[in-house]
């Protein structure tokens, strides 16, 4: 273009609004950028941001149901911070593997996947990011707190009983053998596929009758996955969930249910009574005094660190 023709566009009024639209967006863009990007408090010499607060605050209201303080999620991040500081120190530094399953975890239990998960958060004005770094820090402290009170944390069964004397430990524990099955459903199908997947299962489950034949004729099935047995105990299932065990037909298949993976079902192929005192009574005895005492370990331990570390908040 010549200089002449130039000259005559850039004359050219809508030329001269375009020009004045992109300022006006640059100008909007620099504005927020460092608006989001300013630094709100440095912990150890590590800045939290503006941005940062405000997208733990969404993730923590996704949890709750409600909008929490602003303080209260700048301790929470402040917290984290020192938590994962204080494993560099310990040589405890979760890979990505790890940090990557628990999210997964986190995804199933939600019904979705990793990628469903990452949209709900953007869309909720948090980010994947935001919860892996809270992962992070539970990762890091769970451990840590673990290893360093260890004999503290162990508990005998007279501690049980001194702590509930009315648990019932007459009762043995009840182990079942199961086999998870799996309708593949394939990922982004609509409800339309999923209503398909779930009546063939029904179907699996209706001539389902005993693990030694139906077991090899869900493998030849398409688009059914058999996987590895496994043994749980009834200590290690929720009440709800022993109750349909207990009450269900050995050598037949759970209620179809819709996960992540697809249609999952468990095929419950033994239950015994064992001679094991870990019973549900004695494990919800046991959990909540580890629980008790894990928190008042980490509780005295978080503080200790805390007034050792450099907190700065920024004018």
């Amino acid at each position: 273009m010549t200089r002449a023709a130039l000259a005559a566009k850039r004359r050219h009024p809508g030329f001269c609004r375009r020009l004045l639209g992109a300022a006006a967006l640059l100008c909007l863009f620099a504005a927020v950028a460092p608006a989001q990007a300013q630094v709100v408090v440095f912990v150890n010499g590590e800045p939290i941001t503006a941005l940062d607060i405000a997208q733990r605050a969404k993730l923590i209201q996704m949890s709750t149901q409600k909008a929490p303080e602003r303080q209260a999620v700048i301790d929470e991040l402040i917290n984290d911070r020192i938590k994962i500081r204080e494993g560099k120190r310990y040589n405890i530094d979760p890979t990505k593997a790890e940090i990557d399953r628990a999210f997964e975890t986190i995804a199933k239990r939600m019904g979705a996947n990793e990628d469903k998960l990452t949209q709900i958060l953007a869309s909720a004005g948090s980010s994947a990011q935001t919860l892996k770094t809270r992962i992070t820090a539970d990762l890091i402290w769970s451990q840590l707190v673990r290893g360093k009170f260890q004999s503290s944390l162990q508990i005998q069964e007279k501690d049980i009983l001194a702590a509930a004397p009315n648990t019932d430990n007459s009762s043995k524990g009840v182990e079942y053998t199961l086999r998870p099955i799996l309708v593949v459903v394939p990922r982004g199908a609509g409800e339309g596929v999923v209503d398909t997947k779930r009546r063939e299962a029904e179907g699996l489950r209706g001539r389902f009758q005993n693990c030694e034949e139906g077991i090899p004729f869900a493998r030849a099935l398409r688009d059914v996955a058999v996987r590895e047995q496994i043994v749980r105990s009834s200590a290690d299932l929720t009440p709800q969930l022993r109750k349909v065990m207990d009450e269900m037909e050995v050598g037949r298949l759970t209620a179809p249910e819709v996960t992540a993976n697809g249609i999952e079902m468990f095929a419950l192929c033994a239950r015994k009574s064992t001679n094991s005192d870990d019973t549900p009574g004695m494990r919800e005895a046991k959990n909540k005094i580890f629980a008790e005492r894990f928190d008042a370990k980490a509780k005295k331990f978080l503080a200790e660190i805390r007034r050792t570390s450099m907190i700065e908040y920024k004018k």
